[in-house]
């Protein structure tokens, strides 16, 4: 890499992280925008994703720390599905707080609109203060891994092996609640995970520290028959998504159990066997996917 590449890539850098920053302090969403746009995305809800959510009966009285899988590329839309049915649930007097990969946030005019959302980066700062709030947030452990995974694996619970999330909870005080979700992952083919592609230009333009991810998946879907995704090249298909809120795991507060790596693996692991046994019931519901 020149000189000039390395200049570049470091202004990058900055970039990201400065337009990130602005996301660490949680701000609860824009009612006005809340309000404009919930029409449009009821419509699309009801009628182009077809949308059910389950479980509600599950969630904890108190603040929590929900943890699922994502599916459908940039675009995941069961994500937002969900962060939707919780505010309705709700009636927006217990927020839940998205979480965005850096990339994402610190795009601009898509990382403004997720700020407006009450999105935040997908970090421990920003998710430790909104928890520390009272405030629930929920995180996709498995981020661009999960989120951009080959369709053929489109049933399949992936948290990365990240155990963040855990060491989260236990600092926080605050239980789990894992959910399960189908569907998403055919609103876009996710025909190669493009590590080959990301790991050749990497060496060129050293893009992996700059996007944090090894993934640069090749998409086919709709208006491009065939595209390369990082930030969303596509528009969804009208796939229909299944979610289910599961049973609450607690975890032992003591912050020292953070550092207790057994402890720490036996959640994750009971987190990631939940999630994988809910989203094998919902998927035996699919008769055809897209049309569910």
């Amino acid at each position: 890499m020149s000189d000039e590449d390395a200049e570049q890539q470091n202004l990058l850098q900055r970039l990201i992280a400065w337009r990130v920053g602005a996301a660490m302090e949680p701000h609860p969403p824009s009612e006005t925008l809340m309000r404009l746009q919930q029409p449009f995305v009821d419509l699309l809800d009801k009628y182009y994703f077809r949308v059910e959510v389950d479980g509600w009966d599950r969630v904890p009285d108190t603040t929590c720390l929900v943890i699922g899988v994502h599916s459908g590329g940039a675009l995941t839309m069961d994500a937002w599905s969900l962060v939707n049915a919780w505010q309705k649930q709700f009636g927006g007097e217990r927020p839940l707080h998205g979480t965005a990969h850096d990339v994402l946030m610190a795009s601009p005019g898509l990382g403004d609109y997720f700020r407006a959302m009450g999105v935040i980066a997908a970090n421990r700062t920003s998710v430790g203060t909104a928890l520390a709030r009272g405030e629930d947030v929920v995180v996709w452990p498995g981020g661009e891994v999960d989120a951009m995974r080959s369709w053929w694996k489109r049933d399949v619970a992936v948290l990365g092996g990240r155990t963040g999330f855990v060491k989260q909870a236990i600092r926080s005080g605050v239980p789990i609640l894992p959910v399960a979700t189908v569907g998403g992952h055919d609103t876009v083919f996710v025909i190669s995970e493009g590590k080959w592609l990301a790991n050749a230009l990497d060496k060129v333009l050293g893009l992996k520290k700059t996007l944090r991810g090894s993934n640069l998946p090749i998409i086919a879907g709709f208006p491009f028959p065939i595209a390369v995704e990082v930030l969303p090249a596509h528009v969804p298909l009208p796939a229909k998504i299944r979610t289910e809120l599961l049973e609450p795991i607690e975890v032992d507060d003591d912050p020292e159990r953070a550092d207790d790596e057994a402890y720490v693996q036996k959640i994750y692991d009971q987190v990631q066997e939940v999630i994988q046994a809910g989203m094998d019931r919902l998927a035996a519901k699919r008769s055809l996917p897209i049309l569910g």
